[in-house]
């Protein structure tokens, strides 16, 4: 098979260029013949495609594609439209993965094939979250870091033809959120199978929780409701509505969880700033979860609300 590892990416030279060195590090294996790396550069302002261009020579796998910031679902698209590999990788650009990373995925996959006669399905590996730029791969595995999720694209694998089949990303998904789990569903439909692929693994890395980063995490949060609203639009279904909290058990939940809102992100300040001075940032994070929880599943009944869905 020849692989596509697609990544769309956006101000994330830094980490970026981990990713792509641990790309370019690749165990060999029997059923891959070929791969490439596209790199979908989706606006980025921290000069990201002059230095792939002026870099080249330490990426050989590299192709640069370059859009306007139009998100992720466009960049992905965008992405496969250029890749010439009949099996597509889909990571993001902030994903530090092992020397068998492709490895792990074509074999799982080839396995597949030949035990169901076709090629519908896909492959899923581990996700590991660490804070550790310097080395994000000494990070251990967490009960945090296991997903219910579908099809979520910071480490699959696919068949091109199933993939272009499916009708690939709805680029109306442009705020943060859902795009993603949305064609999950629609590969769901189309019968296609989700496979674990747990040795197939990538550290996902992002800075250590800081108070500051507290208004950006209420927008994301926002803009999910916002999205997930789209998502429930195109497959209203008892399904969707609980991967996207759209319920009154959600909403009972999170107020319960919150005291009513009196746990909020103004109230646990003083606990999450002293969990942060004692090395705790992750735990400190957790805690705003359910503050930030209950913000998202209120936003998501006003805008069905004022779109006259609820």
């Amino acid at each position: 098979m020849f692989i596509s590892v697609v990544i769309p990416t956006y101000n994330r030279r830094s980490i970026l260029e981990k990713c792509l060195l641990a790309l370019e590090h690749q165990d060999p294996s029997g059923e891959i013949e070929n791969y490439e790396v596209v790199v979908v550069d989706d606006g980025s302002s921290d000069g990201t495609p002059d230095w792939l261009r002026q870099d080249a020579a330490r990426f050989p796998h590299v192709r640069l594609v370059e859009q306007q910031h139009g998100g992720p679902a466009e960049g992905r698209n965008r992405g496969v439209d250029h890749a010439k590999g009949d099996v597509i990788v889909f990571i993001d650009s902030d994903l530090v993965v092992t020397s068998s990373f492709l490895a792990s995925h074509a074999r799982a996959l080839s396995r597949r094939w030949n035990q169901q006669g076709n090629r519908l399905c896909f492959t899923y590996g581990a996700v590991i979250n660490t804070a550790n730029f310097d080395q994000p791969t000494a990070e251990r595995h967490k009960l945090r870091d296991l997903s219910w999720a579908y099809f979520a694209t910071g480490n699959v694998a696919i068949d091109r033809d199933v993939l272009e089949r499916s009708g690939l990303f709805d680029v109306g998904f442009r705020l943060y959120g859902w795009e993603d789990l949305e064609l999950g569903e629609r590969l769901r439909q189309m019968g296609v199978e989700l496979v674990k692929c747990p040795e197939a693994v990538g550290y996902h890395w992002h800075p250590a929780f800081r108070l500051d980063q507290i208004p950006d995490l209420i927008r994301v949060e926002r803009e999910r409701a916002r999205m997930g609203l789209v998502f429930y639009r195109k497959h209203p279904s008892r399904r969707v509505r609980f991967i996207i909290q759209f319920t009154w058990l959600h909403r009972l939940l999170w107020s319960l969880l919150t005291l009513g809102g009196l746990l909020n992100e103004r109230s646990l300040r003083p606990l999450m700033a002293w969990l942060i001075q004692r090395g705790q940032p992750s735990l400190a994070l957790e805690l705003l979860r359910l503050p930030l929880n209950r913000i998202g599943v209120e936003a998501l009944y006003r805008e069905a609300r004022q779109a006259g869905l609820h």
